[in-house]
């Protein structure tokens, strides 16, 4: 695991295009609320608007999920988020990406990935910059370029978002932006 300020990250951090993320234990702390004909997971708003603010400071932003659900479909509409791949068992989430990947005209180096367990190691091993949420299993944490401080559903993503947007100079415009 690299730290925050080395030299090594920031240059991993200024090549991001394209920040992918899991779902389940990434954007949510894992719990899925189950009754009747519905399904509910749990969000945080911070993490919602980290990634707005990382599409609207260019970045293209993707959830890949191998666990379809009308939940995160819902948020991702409400997020406009870029891509939502929700695959199943019908491909890994690395054949998901590189489809992906073609499809945009991007490579693995210039991609962020932040996962939480064992299914998300294919794509963590091969993204310009992996990360693991601070609760993640073990095999996931060895294989990041960061694990950050926060855990799943509870501000990862934000904490990946805000330390791209700074490498990049994007943060400040939005700090003085709301500022005002």
């Amino acid at each position: 695991m690299a730290k925050a300020t080395s030299s090594s990250l920031k240059a991993r951090l200024n090549r991001i295009k394209l920040f992918l993320c899991d779902v389940d234990g990434v954007l949510t702390d894992g719990s899925i609320f189950i009754g009747g004909e519905r399904e509910f997971k749990r969000f945080n708003i911070r993490d919602g608007l980290g990634l707005v603010l990382a599409r609207r400071a260019g970045l293209k932003v993707g959830w890949v999920s191998a666990r379809p659900s009308l939940a995160t479909k819902l948020r991702a509409e409400e997020l406009k988020i870029d891509f939502l791949v929700q695959q199943g068992d019908k491909t890994s989430k690395t054949a998901a990406i590189e489809q992906l990947l073609a499809q945009e005209k991007l490579n693995w180096r210039e991609t962020c990935f932040v996962g939480d367990d064992v299914i998300d190691l294919g794509p963590l091993t091969r993204a310009g910059l992996a990360v693991a949420v601070g609760d993640a299993v073990p095999e996931v944490k060895r294989a990041a370029h960061y694990v950050a401080k926060a855990v799943g559903g509870r501000g990862a993503v934000r904490e990946t978002i805000e330390l791209i947007l700074r490498a990049k100079g994007e943060w400040q415009p939005f700090v003085e932006k709301y500022s005002e």
